[in-house]
């Protein structure tokens, strides 16, 4: 779903307050979410939002750690509680709080601009917007509602879910991106001046597997197929946006998927990647497209430049076929 900060179902809050529930004003609104009762008094966080005097870059940073925060809280809640907690609920909570959070900070600090959010009402003028922020309060809502079930791990709670926040901008695509990981407490950002370190010479000369970061439960069925070889080892991990940056710190080597995302999945991480100098596409090698009519953007492509004909070579041999430009810098060495 998408909304814009304009919006009436938003809080409109001053800088330096906080969001306070008004039953019945909109699906915005705490007190219309339908969560249970029990779960209230996190969604009225008390982080003081970001001032409007921060520029982009800063902004991005301090409402993705604002929602950050905003998750770690609920999860405290729990623990304190002895623990115990009901899945589905928890996932409602955290949708539902960090996306409170965010709208009162956005509207707050840039309510002009218009947001598209995963978790909030379709607001199609966004389209027309020169400047629109793509944002997915809690992208990995399944990891952020379970804990460890065996291994040394066992009862601890899982860390790989994250935060989206980018900015679009008309004639110039994504410019701002921050993906926090709040169970591990760090902020990634297109500010940060993080170039990538190139480890690829080891894979393009067979002494170690493509790595490529995979669901953990279902991954696409041509991703479980370059797993069958010898050269490609998969590596299970959660949300698209902790693949997507585990790409970017050299975790893995490799992120592609296919069979369906929507701009918030990738807007940030993708950002933040590009950032760091690699490549990101559609799986056929064609440009990444935001802010359109329909959030829809099924298939994706992130990997280090000089990898990336490889593994479209892979891919190729499990039928998914990749169209790359005459001006394409893949396969340039750093």
């Amino acid at each position: 779903m998408v909304a814009s900060a304009r919006s009436p179902e938003f809080n409109r809050l001053r800088p330096g307050t906080t969001p306070t529930p008004t039953p019945g004003q909109g699906a915005g609104q705490l007190n219309d979410l339908k969560i249970p009762q029990t779960w209230r008094p996190m969604n009225a966080p008390s982080r003081i939002l970001p001032q409007a005097s921060l520029d982009d870059d800063a902004l991005a940073h301090a409402l993705a750690s604002g929602a950050a925060e905003v998750l770690v809280a609920l999860r405290a809640e729990v623990d304190a509680a002895g623990g115990s907690f009901v899945a589905k609920e928890l996932k409602d909570a955290g949708d539902a709080a960090a996306q409170a959070w965010l709208a009162a900070a956005l509207t707050a600090a840039r309510p002009a601009d218009a947001v598209l959010s995963e978790e909030a009402k379709d607001d199609a003028s966004r389209t027309g917007a020169d400047r629109v922020w793509i944002i997915d309060p809690l992208d990995g809502t399944r990891e952020f509602a379970e804990r460890h079930v065996d291994g040394p791990l066992a009862g601890q709670w899982r860390d790989d879910f994250a935060v989206h926040i980018a900015l679009w901008e008309r004639g110039v695509g994504l410019t701002v991106g921050a993906v926090a990981l709040p169970a591990r407490a760090q902020v990634l950002t297109t500010a940060d001046g993080v170039v990538r370190d190139d480890d690829t010479a080891a894979v393009l000369a067979g002494n170690r597997p493509l790595r490529i970061a995979a669901s953990r439960s279902r991954p696409p069925e041509f991703v479980a197929a370059l797993a069958e070889r010898d050269d490609v080892e998969l590596v299970p991990m959660g949300s698209a946006g902790v693949k997507m940056l585990a790409v970017a710190d050299g975790t893995v080597d490799a992120y592609v998927h296919g069979g369906g995302q929507y701009e918030w999945d990738s807007a940030a991480p993708v950002a933040v990647a590009r950032s760091r100098g690699l490549v990101c596409t559609r799986l056929d090698g064609s440009e990444l497209e935001y802010n359109r009519e329909s959030p829809w953007l099924p298939d994706l492509f992130v990997c280090p430049p000089a990898l990336a004909p490889r593994l479209r070579e892979l891919l190729d041999t499990v039928g998914v076929a990749s169209v790359v430009g005459a001006d394409s810098k893949e396969g340039a060495q750093s």
